[in-house]
Formats: structure tokens, C-alpha cells, sequence
């Protein structure tokens, strides 16, 4: 930090590039006062290069300088004397010294010091050589110019490859992701070199690059060091101190500047890249364009959209079909055209209409760049006007990847690769963008999105019938995905409730492909191989049920099957890892389950299913495990862990206890699960389903199942996942008695216990 402008830092009135400006004439104030004691001549100048030159000191920032002096003139001792007393003031440099020559001859070779000197300026000493270096050194930069583009473009890519997407990041690198302030500087570097920028575009980037700035200078406050990572646990503060209602808006706000920068980005390299191959093959100019449509003109890999098209009503979807449907970009002059013509799409909507909608939807992940380039022009919002609260809305946990926009057109573009599965493809595409609507708005998205999808579908002009199944989609998104991992899909009561909640084989097809396409884009946590196999199991059990089959034939008698009958009839205590299965056979107790679960954490297991039976004074518990970074546990250690447990001589919570303190998790999640455990009496005949959810954490599984030890609860099976930072894990319990708990006193105390267990500190 700077204790020269403590006093700026701690200025809450000074934000942003107010912020950097004072800061940086203070730093030029004290340089030039430290430059002056040194010993400072004409033959010698202090010019700020880099962000210090551009004035966008932020309060963690390096301070970019070079000593440039004359030929005959010998520096080492003005050096000494100008360096060591700005690091004693505690300022990070990065200098450099050398005369004119010598420093442009660093240039040539280094990009980072090409680029540093396109924002040289004076400081202190001879402003000749400094006006000198900077003319000089802009001139190199445009006489390399092809060379230099092409290492800046070598390194756009490997940065972006290593840090991400500022727009879709839960943390972004403000500064070197995609769509960041580098970027930003990036076309700051090209324009220095092919001016390309028009005057509007020029002006949304100043304006996004001002909102990442004053994002970057309060996160730089509030971690008092230089850190660009935008963590989840410093968003509320840098929200708060920017004036923002919370964090969701700021984070709105970051990704919107965001995608400004990389979509004006894209646009400058889309040009220089046309103007590099144009100059090599203006013969074949003419024969590469060609006319694809009235008035739309396919220009090597560019969709461009000539004034007769403009009369269309349809011209908007016609021209993103077809610029999709070649896998090209929409040139921006068209878009400008598109957006301030007449054409507009009478309501309902014509069958053309939504033809086009469904097959620009279809077209996968061809559609997405047309569609955000639709939408970054206002374009898109006049199609779906209930896109707009969803437009770069974040969705701040560790299970999604993606804001609500582009999480919906991602799933979409992968619903397009399931439509072979379905019986209505067009109504797939649809339903899929269409699914997660409501979370722009306020009240539960399923509920919200049900009246929003009715309403749309309708002005869409889709007749009653489609209306009908495009509602059912919406309502029953998550139905395949929470049933078949935190259902027993062996109880025939769990069959027959889907069943009667789809209601047709054509909606079963459509949720079962969503299922997928939606998992798939959310996040890769959010779709396995494990949780395919069990959504698969569940269609094809309900899907029996949907075409008269009885439900009796594909529920029950799996589980225990005859091998683990016989080691239950055994009377012996078996406990065995194979693979990733964990068998435990032993006389049953209470807090078996627990024990067992308890050991498994203190090893680093995750478990991904469990399931247990007990009947006659024994017990069968089947665990599903995944080791530490996907390796497979130390069965040897975790048997003979278990063994002990089982007889007393573990003391499982207490070396909980302390692995917990060892391990304390990082916060993952801005908003991490309130515990909550809720009661379904009505989908099992035969035990009472908990749901238990609340934030991760070592022996979550523990802390529940002991609870239920402590009740002398039965449980029958259970179902475990990890959803980002948080678990939600269901439990078929019965009582002491071997029934389903309907006392509500004693399911108060079931929930008393568990809420007390999971917030337990060992």
C-alpha cells in the first residue's frame, strides 16, 4: 500500500478513477520530491510507464518507472539513491534504466516492456528524453506491428486458457480473465497500432472499464494488498462500498462490463484477422461473397444484412438462422441496422415465426455468439422481454458456472444435441432456454417461471396442447434429477409419484433429455456417470408404469440381494472395500450407520450413495465412496478403523474433531445452505423420507446419522450428494417399532437433534 496517500486510500469518497487520478498525482508529487533530492539532472528522467502511466495507480498496484538518461551520462549513483528510498517507503517497483536505445532495444524483444512504454509520461527530470522515448517507442510498436499482434495473440489465448471468463467466473481475475482489464489494455495496444474502434464502441469500453476499475480499487482497500481475485466471501463488502443493494448487483454489473470487453475484443480481431487475409487474397474476394438469402450475404464466415432484408418482420431471426446455420458472426454494422429498423414480429407469432425461433435454438452452440451478439445490441429482449432480468444475473454458489443467460442458452445448445430422443424436438429446444426463467425474478423460479413460460408460449402463438407441455417442463425441471438422487427408486411409491406428476411418455421424454442438457451446462459437478445411471433407472421405471406396465415389476427385491442375505444369515461381523463399495454386516445398533459414515470421513471418503436394511438383529450398510482427488480409500486402514468403532475402542468424534480444525473449508459459497431438514410422509408406504440440507463439512454424514442414533431411528436407505458447497442427503427412516414417524412432537425432536448435530463444533 501507499503510505505516502494513506490518507487518499482512506477516502471513501474517492472511488474508481477518481481514486486512481489522485493517487497517482500524489505519486508523482512524492517521485518527483524523491528524484529531486537525489541528485536528479537534465541529463536524466523519471517517466511512468504501464498503469502508472495510464493513471490507474489502483492501492495495491506496482509503481512502473524508467530511469532514461543520456549516452554520457553515468546513473548508477542517482539510482541507488532514487530506488532505496521508495522501497523503504514501502513502494513495489518495477524499474528499469538505460538510455533511449538501450531501453527500445529491451522493447523489441519483451512485449510486456512494448507495451509498458505506449503509456510513457513525464514524471520528473528532462521531459526531452522522455518525449523522445515515447514518440520512439510508439513508432517501434507500429513498425512491429504485425509481429507484435501476433505475440499479443499467443498471449490473449494462453491467458484466457489459464484464468477464465470474467462474465461466468464464481471468482474471477478481474484483471486477467476474459472480458478483463488486460483485455481491456489489449485493445488499448491495438488501437495504438490499427485504429479501429468506433466512436460508440470506444465509449461502452471506457464506461465497462471504469466499472472493473472501481470494483478492482475496493477490492485492493479491502484486502489491503494487490489481489485481483474477486473472492465470495469479499463480495458483500466491495458491493457495500460501491453502493450496490448486494452483492448479486455488483456482480451483474462486473459481468455486463465484462462482456462489453470481450465482445468488443472479438470485434477488433475478427477485423485486424479479415485485413491480414484480405491483403493476401483480394482476387478471391468477390467469389467468397455470396448471397444466401434476400438480402442477406455471407462474406467469409461474416453474415451481413444489405437494406432489402430490412422490411422483413421476421429479418432478426432470419439473419441469426442463417449466420448460425453457417456457424458465422453477425457484422456489426448490420446489427446496427437490425436495431433501428421497423420490423417487428406481430403477436401471436406467425408459424414462420416460430420456426425460425426453433431452429436458430437448435443449432447448438452455433447459436449462442448470435445470440449474446443479438443480445449485447438490444436486440434479443424485444423477442423474449422476460429475458431481461436474467441478463448477466449471477448465480453465487459453487454449483453453477454460468450466469442465468448463459447458463440457459448453454443448455439449450445441449438440449439440441438430444432432440433424436424426443418426440417433440421443437419444444425441447424451447422449454430448455425457457427452464430457469424465473430466477430472474422474485418468489421460488419454478413457480414463477410456470406463469412466465404460459405467457410466453402463448405469445409464441403455440396452440393450447403446447402450452400445455411447455408448462409441464418448467414445473417439473428438477423432478428427475432431486427424485433419482435423493429417492429410493426400489419403493413402489417413489415410481408411482413421478408417474402420476408426468403423466405422459412425450413429457417423460422431454424431462428426461432436459435432465441432461441442464445437468450438463450447470456445472461438471452437476453431471456424473453415477447420476446418469440413476435418472436413466428412474425413466425406465416410470416409463413402465406410463405404458400399463405394474409397477410391482421394476421396484423392490434388489436390495439386500441374495449374496448380502447370506452375510446377513451368517450371524458374522463382515466389513469389506472392494472398489469403490463399502459392505458392513454386524448385529444392529444403534449408530452402526454413523460409526461407519464416521470413519469414512475421517479417511478423506466422499460418499456418493448409501444404503442399509436391518431385520432380525442385523444390519446391512452399503456405502458408494470416492476418495481424496478421486483415488479409491485405504481399505485396509478404513476396515480395521471400523471394526474398532463398532467395539468401543474408536473414538470417532473426537478425531472428528480434530481432522475438522485441521480442515476447515474455505468459504465456497456466498450463501452457503440454511440446515433445514424437511418431512415426506407421502412417497413411501413403508418409512419416512428426511431431507436433510445444510453446508458441507468433515462428517456432515456423522453428524446427521448420529442424531438419528440418538432418536433409535431405523434407517432404510439413503441417498447422499454434494451440490457445490453444500449436501443435501435424504434418509428413509422408521421408528424403534419399525413404522413410519407421524407424531409431529416426534418429528420435532427428530429435527431438534439434527439441526443441533449438524452445527455442532467438535
Amino acid at each position: 500500500m501507499f503510505d505516502h496517500a494513506a490518507d487518499l486510500i482512506d477516502d471513501r469518497s474517492l472511488t474508481g478513477s477518481g481514486l486512481c487520478a489522485a493517487l497517482t498525482a500524489r505519486t508523482d508529487g512524492f517521485l518527483a520530491s524523491v528524484f529531486a533530492e537525489a541528485g536528479g539532472s537534465d541529463g536524466a528522467a523519471l517517466a511512468a510507464v504501464g498503469g502508472y502511466g495510464r493513471r490507474e495507480l489502483c492501492p495495491g498496484s506496482d509503481i512502473d518507472v524508467v530511469l532514461v538518461h543520456h549516452p554520457d551520462l553515468a546513473v548508477h549513483d542517482l539510482a541507488e539513491r532514487l530506488w532505496y528510498p521508495l522501497w523503504d517507503a514501502g513502494l513495489k517497483l518495477g524499474h528499469q534504466v538505460g538510455t533511449v536505445d538501450q531501453i527500445l532495444d529491451v522493447a523489441r524483444a519483451n512485449l510486456d516492456v512494448a507495451t509498458s512504454l505506449l503509456a510513457t509520461r513525464a514524471v520528473a527530470g528532462g521531459t526531452d528524453l522522455i518525449a523522445d522515448l515515447a514518440d520512439r517507442g510508439r513508432a517501434q510498436w507500429v513498425d512491429r506491428s504485425r509481429h507484435h499482434l501476433a505475440e499479443l495473440g499467443r498471449a490473449v489465448t494462453e491467458r484466457h486458457a489459464q484464468f477464465g471468463e470474467v462474465a461466468f467466473l464464481l471468482e474471477p481475475d478481474l484483471k486477467e480473465a476474459r472480458g478483463g482489464l488486460r483485455d481491456a489494455h489489449t485493445l488499448m495496444w491495438v488501437e495504438a497500432t490499427v485504429p479501429v474502434l468506433r466512436p460508440d464502441e470506444a465509449a461502452a469500453l471506457a464506461e465497462a472499464v471504469e466499472t472493473l476499475l472501481a470494483v478492482r480499487v475496493e477490492l485492493h482497500r479491502v484486502t489491503r494488498s494487490r489481489s485481483d481475485r474477486l473472492l465470495l466471501e469479499l463480495q458483500d463488502d466491495v458491493a457495500d462500498r460501491l453502493g450496490h443493494d448486494d452483492a448479486d448487483r455488483l456482480m451483474a454489473d462486473v459481468a455486463a462490463a465484462a462482456r462489453t470487453i470481450a465482445w468488443t475484443g472479438d470485434g477488433v480481431t475478427r477485423h485486424i484477422q479479415r485485413a491480414a487475409a484480405g491483403r493476401g487474397r483480394r482476387g478471391l474476394r468477390r467469389t467468397r461473397r455470396r448471397e444466401i438469402g434476400p438480402g442477406l450475404v455471407l462474406d467469409d464466415g461474416r453474415l451481413e444484412v444489405t437494406g432489402e432484408a430490412l422490411s422483413d418482420p421476421f429479418v432478426v431471426l432470419r439473419s441469426a438462422v442463417a449466420a448460425a446455420g453457417h456457424g458465422a458472426y453477425m457484422d456489426r454494422d448490420s446489427l446496427d441496422a437490425l436495431a433501428g429498423s421497423e420490423a417487428r414480429i406481430p403477436e401471436p407469432w406467425p408459424d414462420e415465426a416460430r420456426r425460425l425461433f426453433e431452429e436458430l435454438l437448435s443449432a447448438g452452440a452455433a447459436a449462442i455468439p448470435v445470440i449474446e451478439g443479438l443480445d449485447h445490441r438490444g436486440l434479443f429482449v424485444p423477442l423474449l422481454p422476460e429475458w431481461e432480468p436474467c441478463r448477466s444475473r449471477p448465480q453465487r454458489n459453487a454449483y453453477h458456472r454460468f450466469t442465468v443467460d448463459r447458463h440457459l442458452l448453454e443448455a439449450a445448445a445441449g438440449a439440441a444435441l438430444l432432440v433424436d430422443r424426443v418426440e417433440r424436438p421443437d419444444l425441447l429446444v424451447v422449454g430448455t432456454l425457457l427452464h430457469d426463467i424465473g430466477k430472474g425474478y422474485p418468489g421460488d423460479h419454478t413457480e414463477v417461471g410456470v406463469e412466465l413460460v404460459a405467457r410466453i408460449a402463448e405469445r409464441m402463438g403455440y396452440p393450447p396442447d403446447d402450452v400445455a407441455l411447455l408448462v409441464a417442463m418448467v414445473e417439473h425441471h428438477l423432478l428427475l434429477p432431486d427424485v433419482a438422487t435423493r429417492r429410493d427408486l426400489d419403493d413402489d411409491g417413489t415410481i408411482r409419484s413421478v408417474a402420476a406428476a408426468v403423466g405422459s411418455t412425450t413429457v417423460l421424454g422431454l424431462l428426461d433429455a432436459l435432465t441432461e442438457a441442464d445437468s450438463v451446462a450447470t456445472g461438471p459437478s452437476a453431471w456424473s456417470t453415477w447420476k446418469a445411471e440413476l435418472v436413466a433407472e428412474l425413466v425406465a421405471r416410470v416409463r413402465h408404469v406410463l405404458g400399463g406396465g405394474d409397477v410391482l415389476d421394476v421396484t423392490g427385491g434388489s436390495f439386500p440381494t441374495p449374496e448380502q442375505q447370506a452375510l446377513l444369515d451368517s450371524g458374522e461381523r463382515i466389513i469389506r472395500g472392494e472398489g469403490s463399495m463399502l459392505t458392513v454386516v454386524a448385529d444392529d445398533r444403534p449408530g452402526v450407520f454413523s460409526k461407519v459414515a464416521g470413519v469414512l470421513a475421517l479417511n478423506g471418503a466422499d460418499v456418493l450413495d448409501a444404503a442399509a436394511h436391518s431385520a432380525d438383529g442385523r444390519a446391512l450398510s452399503v456405502f458408494r465412496v470416492q476418495g481424496a482427488f478421486g483415488r479409491l480409500p485405504d481399505w485396509a486402514r478404513v476396515q480395521e478403523q471400523i471394526d474398532r468403532a463398532l467395539s468401543g475402542r474408536l473414538a470417532v468424534a473426537a478425531r472428528l474433531g480434530d481432522r475438522s480444525r485441521t480442515y476447515r473449508a474455505t468459504p465456497t459459497s456466498a450463501r452457503p445452505a440454511r440446515p433445514k431438514v424437511s418431512v415426506d410422509n407421502t412417497t413411501s408406504a413403508v418409512a419416512t423420507v428426511l431431507e436433510v440440507s445444510c453446508p458441507d463439512g468433515v462428517g456432515v454424514l456423522y453428524r446427521i446419522t448420529r442424531a438419528f442414533a440418538e432418536l433409535d431411528l431405523d434407517i432404510v436407505s439413503a441417498r447422499v450428494q454434494t451440490i457445490g458447497s453444500d449436501v443435501i442427503d435424504a434418509f428413509y427412516v422408521r421408528d424403534g417399532d419399525g413404522a413410519r414417524i407421524v407424531d409431529p412432537d416426534h418429528l420435532a425432536e427428530i429435527e431438534l437433534s439434527v439441526l443441533r448435530w449438524v452445527r455442532a463444533d467438535f
